[in-house]
């Protein structure tokens, strides 16, 4: 399996947006520029995300975008679906002519079915969250604020 460009950007724009969107919206302009994005292409990848109501916008000169949902109830593989459809390791395709079809069966059960199973298990257990939160601790983000 491999993220497409679409999945890395979106991930990246909405682990952006999960960390700076929580006392208002955040204009999708910033969000690209903060992460060297194409404002063209992030728009395309948000539009896929506000159709499978995971972001939703707000209109306007002052507009933007926020989580539709806690970034603790939005999964990964939700993301991914809406990004890019399906994820998963596409199914072995029959042998043109017919023969050997329990080689086919085979690889299609010991393999890409187990590892589309382990794959939908690990998809679904992260979260935005889990996301952000590694991002802060790599960020150094806590470090930075300061209290009055």
């Amino acid at each position: 399996m491999k993220f497409s460009k679409k999945s890395r950007y979106g991930l990246r724009a909405l682990i952006d947006l999960s960390v700076n969107s929580k006392k208002d919206h955040v204009a999708l302009s910033s969000i690209a520029e903060r992460n060297g994005i194409s404002l063209q292409y992030l728009e395309q990848a948000f539009a896929s995300l506000r159709r499978a109501e995971i972001v939703k916008s707000i209109k306007g000169p002052q507009g933007g975008y926020l989580l539709n949902d806690k970034a603790e109830n939005i999964t990964v593989a939700s993301i991914l679906q809406a990004l890019d459809g399906n994820y998963r390791i596409e199914p072995e395709e029959s042998l043109e002519d017919g023969s050997q079809p329990e080689i086919i069966q085979t690889i299609q059960k010991v393999i890409i079915d187990k590892v589309n199973e382990e794959l939908d298990e690990i998809l679904k257990n992260i979260t935005l969250e889990d996301l952000e939160k590694e991002y802060l601790a790599y960020s150094g983000y806590e470090q930075d604020m300061y209290y009055i």
